[in-house]
């Protein structure tokens, strides 16, 4: 009866472009009513009314929900997507070092909101939470439980480390060296006066019994940077906090004076957009007090001994051979214009019993670093131990002075991997560290964009003494020969891989690769173990990965050459309910002959020959690129698991939506062309050529399409409604920021400053055009977004959307960030985005057709529930006057 409806009563889509009655022996009492305008002497904008009864209920609806989403507080999405949300994720895992015993940390989905509600400090782009003198909002772990792994691969017995109470938060799990041991920490908090019990803990492996390393109440931990690390088997090193510290520095009632900046010596200091530097003297006072550190020796047996003088500890780095500490600091004078990683740095080294040995380096503060993509800080850089050597420093510095800007001959110093952003273009260089005489040579050379070259990492081994060296593989052959994992992209989908290559002669043997029908498994670590890192290929293990599509990621032990694999784990299928969701990696072409690539989700039991075509939503982030042929390659597999995640679009599969998930919208600038300066035509080509493709295959309807993002995928998203709206009835737009002009130094690969592009900044920010904007947009972004994408972002866009008449949304969550993690509020972004596409998407009942008219025909919103009351009692009343005339009917025939 509902077609017989839709004829009777002249219906069209809401995105048809034609405003005709369809033939009708009967015309429609309500077709075309006015949008209530809040401006005046603006042109009137009619809208095209689905009037059956499922829209005219959604839209009489909506009318109640405007008047209240606002203050009901946090809203739950159906109960189809809250299923699926509420699935606890699968424990993270650790290995031993000598790889025969596996941890799993046991970790919940989502922290209430009241974990992010707790007072913090922001400090120089740091958040700290001055109860427990740690960074704020971290998230933890709830539980230990450790495997020994034996010889046939297997796991053996489960042992849950015991001894804390229930309810304990876990952070920064490691390994002793030897394995034997792990020290965590161990976070309590007390209800009543909301203080919290930072602690350090260790736990024995063989019996899973943990204990506190110190007892003593005067030792209070500071884990605002790098908290501990073993020194060797028996000994940690930890940050404490100073004994004589006292209380932290009051805010002066009165300020001491007026804030001052000043660049009266003409410095050239560009800075990407920031919110969180140090503001006066009271904040650097707060830094001060609670970033400084005083070290500590502490041993297992509860042995306690003060090294160095209190300072802002970033970096704690022991030797191989144990006997040496490289510490790293920072130290006045601050910025009010960087944070705390270009604050002047020193570099010293100690022996561990706590004699100085001598400064490595002392660095400026470095404000002047070029927004030029490789420019760096002047000086040493990347200081590090030689992993295979007892006791010897090696770092990076830059011959340019640290501008990108500058050309320099040669510019190949690294190590063993060399860059250049510009040109796309990376080194992998073999050098002999030890031999002066050897010179360096270029194993690999390429185009970092092309994936389908990507030769793979090197394997790495664990030292004894922890440190991590480039496994050496013992084989039959002459030559020295290591191991390559890579992801193996390729024009059919990424088949992972591992190749053995002799590093003299630069030839490659592929060992093993992932199946290529079903499923997709990834070589994750080397489970072989030795202590001079000289595995045998004949011996060789490894911890796999392994899943397909409808399959969820388990873990096996695998043998090589005997290609025997052990399951060691078995998780079962996360949501059931989509456990048959169908899924295609689809291959199409832009406008100009750029190829694309895309996943395409569906809902289970769908049939595109059979059932008609579905709301689908498309979900994306641009990509920038130096060459067409890089843009148009396979970077994705068909038989990877589709994991739903609290803020991935492939919730709404259980809403019966077909997804487009990361259609690839390359935005190209070939040779020296700046890619963005044809963003905008080459993001409306890049999702003509997707919503083409879909509504060929009949799987989306074309009236029914919108599109959505989150950051860059924001500003894309409201792009597309200015400069495409034939495309979506609707958009979703989470943590954009919307104008360029408020990012003057750069933003995502963009290296060239406001005054050097402003048309391109001007032409690329959606702000600029929300005038052009028609079709409905929902505006979400976290109250402490520290990000360059500010709430302030979100806030002023929803303004000029809604100067100029634009139907949309602005949903502001307080305390959150750049992402959501709080139940609460993941909760109500689902629940929010779920609204908007029902009633903009699925319903289709408020989508507008533009009319131009130079009549003024606000309607007041009483008109406006007064027209949508008429309209449902109209529907009702003819599918009561058809149900009569088929009943009238069924009597004349008999």
């Amino acid at each position: 009866m509902l077609p017989l409806l839709q004829q009777h009563m002249g219906i069209t889509h809401a995105n048809s472009i034609t405003t005709e009655p369809s033939p009708s022996p009967r015309p429609p009492l309500l077709r075309l009513l006015p949008q209530p305008r809040r401006r005046r002497h603006a042109h009137a904008k009619h809208i095209a009314l689905s009037t059956n009864c499922k829209c005219a209920s959604a839209a009489s609806a909506s009318v109640e929900e405007d008047d209240v989403a606002g203050g009901l507080g946090y809203r739950h999405p159906p109960k189809q997507i809250q299923e699926i949300l509420d699935v606890p994720p699968n424990p993270s895992y650790l290995i031993s070092p000598r790889r025969d015993r596996i941890m799993f940390l046991q970790r919940t989905a989502m922290p209430p909101l009241s974990e992010l509600t707790k007072p913090e400090i922001v400090l120089s782009g740091i958040r700290i939470d001055p109860g427990s003198n740690m960074r704020s909002r971290m998230s933890f772990y709830t539980g230990i439980i450790v495997h020994d792994l034996m010889d046939s691969g297997t796991l053996g017995p489960a042992k849950e480390v015991h001894g804390y109470a229930d309810g304990a938060k876990i952070n920064f799990v490691t390994w002793s060296p030897d394995g034997q041991h792990m020290a965590f920490t161990v976070r309590y908090e007390d209800k009543v006066d909301n203080s919290v019990n930072l602690s350090l803990w260790v736990a024995n492996a063989e019996s899973g019994e943990a204990r506190p390393l110190c007892i003593s109440e005067d030792i209070r931990l500071n884990a605002i940077f790098e908290l501990f690390v073993w020194v060797n088997d028996s000994t940690v090193l930890v940050c404490t906090i100073p004994s004589s510290r006292g209380c932290p520095p009051k805010k002066p009632l009165v300020p001491f004076g007026p804030r001052i900046r000043s660049n009266e010596h003409k410095n050239v200091v560009q800075m990407r957009a920031t919110k969180e530097m140090l503001k006066d003297l009271h904040e650097e006072e707060l830094f001060d007090y609670y970033a400084t550190s005083q070290l500590i020796l502490l041993s297992l047996d509860g042995t306690v001994k003060p090294i160095a003088p209190p300072a802002i500890y970033t970096a704690l780095d022991p030797s191989p051979d144990e006997k040496y500490l490289m510490l790293t600091s920072v130290h006045r004078p601050y910025s009010s214009t960087v944070s705390y990683k270009r604050f002047p740095k020193k570099v010293e080294l100690w022996t561990v019993d706590g004699t100085f040995i001598r400064e490595v380096c002392d660095l400026p503060l470095a404000e002047d670093i070029p927004i030029t993509s490789g420019s760096v800080r002047k000086g040493k850089r990347l200081i590090s131990w030689r992993p295979d050597m007892p006791s010897t420093l090696y770092w990076v510095e830059a011959q340019d002075g640290g501008d990108a800007n500058v050309e320099v001959s040669p510019r190949d110093i690294a190590l063993v991997y060399e860059h250049w952003y510009r040109t796309r273009r990376t080194r992998t260089w073999v050098i002999s560290p030890d031999c002066k005489d050897v010179s360096p040579r270029v194993l690999f050379e390429r185009s970092s964009e092309d994936a389908y070259s990507n030769p793979g990492s090197p394997m790495m081994c664990r030292t004894p003494a922890g440190t991590f060296v480039i496994a050496k593989i013992k084989t039959n052959y002459e030559g020295t020969y290591i191991l390559l994992k890579g992801k193996g992209a390729t024009p059919k989908g990424s088949i992972p891989f591992l190749d053995l290559l002799n590093i003299n002669t630069g030839v490659k043997e592929r060992i093993w690769e992932s199946s290529k029908e079903k499923y997709y498994e990834s070589v994750l670590a080397l489970m072989s173990y030795n202590p001079k890192c000289e595995i045998q290929l004949n011996h060789l293990k490894l911890l796999v990965s392994k899943e397909s599509r409808m399959e969820p990621t388990q873990y096996y032990i695998k043998a090589w050459p005997d290609k025997t694999q052990v399951q060691i784990t078995n998780y079962s299928h996360p949501y059931p309910q989509l456990a048959l969701l169908q899924k295609e990696v689809i291959r199409y072409q832009r406008v100009d002959g750029v190829k694309l690539t895309a996943t395409l989700y569906l809902p289970p039991g769908y049939d595109p020959s059979k059932d008609e075509p579905l709301p689908c939503l498309i979900w994306s982030y641009p990509g920038e690129f130096k060459s067409r042929e890089a843009a148009g390659q396979v970077r994705r597999s068909p038989n990877k698991f589709a994991r739903i995640r609290s803020n991935f679009p492939l919730l709404w599969l259980a809403r019966g939506f077909a997804i487009l998930a990361d259609p690839t919208i390359p935005i190209i600038g070939e040779r020296n062309q700046e890619a963005n300066d044809r963003y905008i035509e080459q993001l409306v080509a890049s999702a003509e050529a997707a919503v083409n493709e879909i509504v060929r295959r009949g799987v989306a309807h074309p009236d029914k399409i919108a599109v959505g993002g989150h950051s860059y995928g924001a500003f894309m998203t409201a792009n597309l409604l200015a400069h495409a709206p034939h495309l979506f009835c609707c958009g979703i737009a989470r943590s954009g920021a919307y104008n360029r002009t408020l990012t003057p130094f750069g933003f995502q690969k963009e290296v060239r400053t406001l005054w050097e592009a402003t048309d391109t900044y001007i032409k690329m920010s959606p702000f600029m055009s929300a005038n052009k904007i028609k079709k409905p947009i929902l505006l979400i972004h976290g109250e402490d977004d520290s990000k360059v994408t500010t709430a302030m972002q979100s806030s002023q866009f929803y303004d000029a959307l809604k100067g100029n008449g634009v139907p949309c949304r602005l949903v502001i969550l307080p305390f959150e960030r750049h992402h959501y993690v709080a139940r609460e509020s993941v909760m109500h972004v689902i629940w929010e985005t779920d609204r908007w596409l029902e009633m903009y998407c699925v319903s289709n009942s408020r989508n507008i057709q533009v009319m131009e008219s130079t009549v003024d025909t606000t309607w007041s919103p009483a008109c406006e529930a007064l027209a949508l009351y008429f309209t449902k009692i109209y529907s009702l009343s003819k599918l009561v006057h058809l149900a009569f005339a088929q009943i009238f009917h069924q009597e004349v025939k008999k």
